[in-house]
Order: C-alpha cells, then structure tokens, then sequence
C-alpha cells in the first residue's frame, strides 16, 4: 500500500462530549453483556479482528476488478460475495460498490457517525469521523475534495454516498493510466485507503 498524504485537519473527534448515537452504543454493548448475548471476551476478540483488518482486502478486490471483467461485474452488484470469491470476509453488513469514471466521482461519507466498510478498509481514520469532514463533504465536495489534493475537473459530476448502519459504500477507482501491463499484486499497490473512501485517486504508479 502506497502512504496516505498529509489531509487537512479535521479537528472535533476527542474534544467534545459523546454524541446521542455514541451514548446509545455504549447503552447497547452494556445491555448485550447484562443479557449474556455476548460475553466480554466474544466483544474483544471481534475488536480486535477489526482492529487488526487494513485496506489490502479492499485493494486486492479492486486490482482484481481492473483485470477482469466479470468479477467487477459482481463487484458492482453484491460486495460482500464478491470478497467470498477471493476468500476475504467483507462481514454481514451489505456492502455496496460504487464505480468511478471519466463523468462521475464518487465519494464516501457517514453524515451520522462513523459507519464505513472496516472488514474491507480497516479502521476509519479520525477526519472521516469528524463533524467537519461528514458536514462538509454533503455541502460542498469538490471543496473538501480539493483541500486533499484531488481537483475534480468541472465537467465530471460528484456524488456523495452517505453510509448507514444498515448498508455501506466501497469506492471502484479508475485504474491509473499506464497500469496496463502491471499484475493484479502491483496494482493493488496502487490502490491506497483514501482512493477507496473517494477523497483521492488511485495511483501514481511507482
């Protein structure tokens, strides 16, 4: 995986009180444990599977979508058995892909908290969570967009998704021009975290 660039600061994530929708997860995992639904130690272990999950999952799907037709077709109509298919767990939550093109950019946001595909890209980093970055990206994303570092040319439509707890967005990237003789384990090198949320493009090559 290529390294993340510099992102322009999102403050708010540890400064403020717990929002409405924090507290009620808190309430929950505290009732799921009073009631033996789950123990402890079944709620750590899954912490720290997800804690321990990175964007090479993502990226290996991608790379695999850029070569062949077919898996990229079943990419775009069901995720998560399209990750059963290379033997990656994408989790039960629906997962839906969304493709990008020479007319359309894609970007992902969670305006209500912080719901994000992590058995496929890892941990959300804190500017994904933040109330700047989730407010912001629905008014005016090319402008958040741009304080990235990706400049969406006026002619190419942005559109923004908005994850929930009940469904979430992976982002298709183009694939970098000039990628065209490099293998499905150097391309998914080019796919970086920040091209699958849609804040950035995929590439450069090296």
């Amino acid at each position: 995986m290529t390294k993340h660039a510099n992102h322009p600061n999102q403050p708010d994530i540890e400064d403020t009180p717990f929002t409405h929708f924090q507290v009620m997860t808190e309430a929950l995992v505290e009732l799921l444990m009073d009631k033996e639904v789950v123990s402890a130690d079944e709620f750590r272990s899954q912490l720290e599977k997800m804690d321990g999950k990175s964007p090479a999952d993502g990226a290996k799907m991608v790379a695999r979508a850029w070569t062949d037709p077919e898996f990229r077709t079943q990419m775009l109509t069901d995720v998560n058995s399209a990750a059963q298919q290379l033997g990656l767990d994408a989790g039960h939550i629906p997962i839906r892909a969304v493709e990008n093109t020479s007319e359309i950019h894609n970007v992902i946001v969670c305006t209500l908290c912080s719901c994000y595909p992590r058995m496929l890209i890892g941990l959300p980093p804190d500017w994904y969570k933040s109330r700047a970055y989730r407010a912001r990206t629905v008014r005016e994303p090319r402008v958040v967009l741009a304080e990235f570092g990706t400049v969406i040319p006026d002619g190419v439509e942005v559109r923004v998704h908005d994850s929930t707890a009940d469904l979430r967005y992976i982002v298709l990237p183009m694939r970098p021009p000039g990628s065209e003789g490099l293998s499905q384990e150097a391309l998914a090198k080019l796919v970086t975290r920040d091209s699958l949320i849609g804040v950035s493009l995929a590439g450069p090559l090296p």
